[in-house]
């Protein structure tokens, strides 16, 4: 999930070490909004406490704390002992992103429970993009003139089959990962970048 790996499904990702792939007992772990902030937090800003993230998630230590031991518990997050001072206790994402639910058994589940889940995991993704795409309008006078006229805000209607729709996803998955690596951190000038890939059928009428 977003910030952070595309919920995608391209075959680079099936044994990948560094991507988590949910399944229906995973998925009940993971099905929280606050749970999906904090796993998002943790992959994009690097290792927290949960004071720390309760701060930049404007949520109580309590909440975020006991959301952590969740998400320990299935395997999303886990300690930083080398950070720990103390009773200071640091989580880390396990992993860099997530891939879950693109196959037809998983996302029509006959368990009602399990296809809920799934949807809540989903409708927070897209609020994440929305929020992330609506801060960066909000901010963009902020950024330099290269920056402004670097960004994207495209839409395109095509006519595809479910094979072609699912090829084009995976082209533009495999597009984006090309770019990693090409820039080393803290390159004058760089940025990290956002980019959300979102294909999906619209009725005729």
């Amino acid at each position: 999930m977003p910030p952070n790996e595309p919920e995608g499904r391209p075959a680079s990702y099936a044994d990948d070490p560094r991507i988590h792939h949910v399944d229906t007992r995973t998925l009940r772990g993971l099905a929280h909004p606050l749970r999906i902030r904090l796993l998002n937090a943790l992959r994009e800003f690097g290792p927290a406490t949960a004071s720390g993230l309760a701060d930049r998630l404007g949520e109580s230590s309590g909440a975020t704390s006991y959301h952590l031991r969740q998400l320990a518990a299935y395997g999303f997050v886990e300690d930083d002992p080398e950070r720990g001072k103390g009773r200071e206790r640091w989580w880390k994402a396990v992993h860099t992103g997530t891939v879950f639910g693109h196959t037809e058994n998983f996302l029509q589940h006959p368990d009602p429970e399990v296809r809920g889940a799934i949807g809540v995991v989903l409708h927070e993704v897209a609020t994440t993009h929305a929020q992330e795409l609506n801060t960066w309008l909000g901010t963009l006078h902020e950024w330099p003139e290269e920056w402004r006229q670097a960004f994207d805000l495209s839409d395109f209607k095509l006519r595809l089959t479910p094979e072609l729709s699912l090829e084009l996803a995976e082209r533009m998955q495999e597009l984006v990962n090309s770019y990693r690596g090409r820039v080393p951190e803290g390159t004058e000038g760089s940025a990290v970048v956002r980019t959300h890939v979102h294909v999906f059928p619209r009725p005729a009428d």
